[in-house]
């Protein structure tokens, strides 16, 4: 999406760099919260749309503090660990301009289905950060999506089996629920829905790029016993660097071009009549 791009490199500067450091340190200080002071933030720090628009702005960026485990220090632990690393590798591939936008979108989100579901139905829902940290996850299950975690510390799976999983007790939600659940989770997990929609480049299903795919393919089948079949355009490194490494074409590029996950969305578009410059950014 132009207007995206257009906007990453006017604001990109002002992107918080390592933003799951904060994020994780501010779970930390909302899980002693539960721990030594509890109701506090029910209290004076949750998202309570009455209380915020009585005056307690504070609750748009305060509920944001309560951890993913709720008072369980092993099941906080282990979550926070997750969800960092899950953070940092998305800020890693995406960049850090990228990566605030995703998740302040998933904030407004939030705050906009409290309000919402309080100003035009006169419900009340609480939302801590559960929908949040769902939304990095699918962010990164899109992102990896043959990635392996081990459920229950035993049992293998893929990143996008878990989060079709997710996504079916989700949707069962959204079907099943009241008209304000359903606002919620809409709402909640926008910034999945709307960012992946708005920069996933949808022009792979034009038929032009169908066709040199397909002959690009064609190409890669009679290649010699013991070459490659995969390149990146930027660094040069191929499925026999690292078995794990994925790579993927940009159909934004004018030309047969293939990039390593590193340099997906970091490398110069080619436009036509102007070769690769190597690994340079939008």
């Amino acid at each position: 999406m132009k207007f995206f791009y257009n906007l990453e490199r006017k604001f990109r500067k002002y992107a918080i760099s390592n933003l799951m450091y904060y994020i994780i340190g501010m779970y930390g200080v909302g899980l002693l919260m539960e721990l030594f002071a509890p109701g506090f933030y029910v209290n004076y720090l949750s998202l309570n749309a009455p209380k915020i628009l009585s005056g307690q702005v504070w609750r748009i960026v305060t509920f944001l503090i309560y951890p993913p485990g709720g008072t369980n220090i092993f099941f906080n632990l282990i979550s926070m660990y997750l969800y960092y690393m899950l953070g940092q590798n998305l800020e890693r591939i995406w960049g850090a301009f990228r990566f605030n936008v995703y998740f302040f979108m998933g904030v407004i989100g939030h705050v906009a289905a409290a309000l919402v579901v309080y100003i035009f139905m006169g419900d009340t829902v609480f939302l801590t950060t559960e929908y949040l940290n769902y939304s990095l996850f699918f962010a990164f299950a899109a992102t990896f999506p043959d990635l392996e975690f081990l459920l229950f510390f035993v049992i293998p799976m893929k990143a996008k089996w878990l989060a079709i999983f997710n996504g079916i007790y989700f949707l069962y939600g959204f079907i099943t629920g009241n008209m304000a659940t359903r606002v919620t989770i809409f709402m909640s997990l926008f910034n999945f829905i709307l960012f992946f929609v708005l920069t996933r480049n949808l022009n792979r299903f034009n038929p032009k790029e169908i066709k040199r795919k397909h002959n690009f393919q064609k190409q890669m089948k009679i290649m010699p016993q013991g070459g490659t079949h995969h390149k990146c355009a930027v660094c040069g490194r191929t499925e026999k660097d690292s078995p794990n490494l994925e790579f993927r074409y940009c159909s934004k590029c004018e030309g047969n071009y293939e990039y390593c996950s590193e340099h997906l969305y970091t490398h110069k578009h080619v436009e036509p009549d102007h070769p690769t410059t190597g690994n340079t950014t939008h």
